[in-house]
């Protein structure tokens, strides 16, 4: 049975200043779309490459839990990407700061962290080509 199609998943933080975190992500991240709703603003909408970030009013900081304080190094957001050394290269210009350091994973990913203004971790990541892939691609593995 051929049913819908999910298209788009747009994770939803809650933050203590709508128009600062979309700021962040604008002008750090590279997410050139933004959209604020109310007055004053109490719901943005950034896009980025056609990913999507909801960010809600949250009003007071106790109300912030990001994903790490509860589970070490557990980001709140991961998007895979390309060209992940491209990317660290372009928010380290853009001056976010950096989380995590681009790095090789056990798991067959190569990654890095930025931390937003309300401290949530925003993971970016691709994998890394096999030895099966770069001997397809008449490449040599790497040792």
């Amino acid at each position: 049975m051929a049913g819908a199609r999910l298209v788009r998943t747009s994770p939803i933080l809650l933050v203590t200043d709508v128009v600062k975190s979309a700021a962040f992500y604008r002008d750090r991240l590279g997410f050139p779309n933004v959209t604020l709703h109310g007055e004053p603003p109490g719901f943005a909408i950034v896009i980025r490459d056609e990913q999507w970030i909801m960010l809600a009013q949250a009003g007071h900081p106790a109300r912030i839990l990001p994903n790490w304080r509860i589970h070490d190094k557990t980001s709140n957001i991961y998007f895979h990407t390309d060209d992940v050394d491209a990317l660290y290269a372009e928010v380290q210009e853009r001056g976010a700061e950096i989380d995590f350091t681009l790095y090789n994973t056990p798991w067959g990913m190569r990654e890095f962290g930025v931390s937003d203004p309300d401290g949530y971790d925003i993971t970016f990541g691709m994998e890394m080509p096999t030895a099966a892939d770069q001997e397809k691609e008449g490449r040599e593995p790497a040792r």
